[in-house]
């Protein structure tokens, strides 16, 4: 996904001390910034996308930050080392006191952040972590890995992946995302998110989908959903997808003229021979067996 973020800023007072080093990656770019801003400098920053900033020094003495122009005085607070602004969320910010700074802005598109998380912790969790900010002071590994990602920025030697990765680390270390519990070890799916399963399969015309997407539709993880789905039905996905694509050739075998290829191909298989095989896996007889069968019923 090429990427060129569309940051509104505007700064009065800040000025960079060397050129900044930037790397544009997979749906972010990543940009390194030494500057300086005097006492009295102030910022205005406001993006379509999600945003983090990481400073690689304390700057809580001297910074203040709002979300709206008037707050200062009022709603302001001191800026954190690490920052995760969502999208089109403005911030002010403004310089108590001449400082040297050094810090990591991250502008990264909102679809590619989602697809990174969605498979960890389900669609609905990812949207819902993505709306809410972010301000914490003890950074923890996540210098560490700041750290990291300026070196491979001012000097790449590695391939793109393992940048994306440490962004991907510095996401998850800082979004607000739940903890799993032992309380999940009985959860089930609801009936409807059962509902909406099979109203997408129906939709599918072949009764197939992919683990992820069966996932994605119910808003879990997909390691989470296999899980908790199994639970639910006694099968794994997949076992489910094929009783249903069976149980629709069964109703085709009696209720039309298709031939079993035809049927096959209707229902996703690769051909007649392997849905014979995966019928008779299933029923216990070819289809031909078990259409003869009904028809003497």
């Amino acid at each position: 996904m090429s990427y060129r973020h569309s940051m509104i800023c505007h700064t009065d007072g800040i000025r960079p001390l060397a050129p900044a080093k930037w790397r544009g990656l997979d749906g972010l770019m990543s940009v390194y910034w030494d500057a300086e801003g005097q006492a009295g400098a102030n910022a205005y920053y406001l993006s379509p996308d999600p945003r983090i900033v990481i400073f690689f020094n304390d700057v809580s003495p001297h910074i203040r930050m709002a979300n709206r122009e008037s707050g200062f005085g009022q709603h302001d607070r001191p800026m954190t080392r690490a920052v995760y602004v969502p999208a089109g969320v403005p911030l002010w910010t403004k310089f108590t006191s001449w400082h040297h700074f050094s810090h990591l802005d991250l502008h990264l598109h909102k679809d590619r952040l989602l697809r990174f998380l969605t498979p960890s912790v389900g669609s609905s969790v990812a949207r819902s972590a993505l709306r809410r900010p972010v301000e914490i002071q003890d950074v923890g590994p996540i210098d560490t890995l700041a750290g990291l990602l300026v070196d491979e920025v001012a000097n790449p030697s590695r391939h793109a992946a393992y940048a994306e990765s440490l962004v991907g680390g510095i996401a998850t270390a800082l979004l607000d995302l739940p903890q799993d519990t032992g309380e999940q070890a009985n959860s089930r799916l609801t009936q409807a998110q059962l509902n909406r399963l099979v109203s997408r399969l129906h939709a599918r015309g072949d009764d197939r989908m992919s683990v992820a997407e069966m996932a994605a539709t119910v808003g879990l993880s997909e390691s989470w959903f296999a899980t908790v789905f199994k639970q639910t039905t006694g099968k794994t996905p997949l076992q489910w997808q094929l009783s249903r694509r069976i149980e629709l050739a069964q109703a085709l075998l009696v209720e039309g003229d298709l031939s079993l290829a035809d049927i096959a191909a209707q229902l996703g298989f690769s051909d007649q021979a392997h849905l014979t095989k995966a019928f008779r896996q299933t029923v216990g007889e070819t289809p031909a067996a078990w259409r003869r069968m009904q028809l003497m019923i």
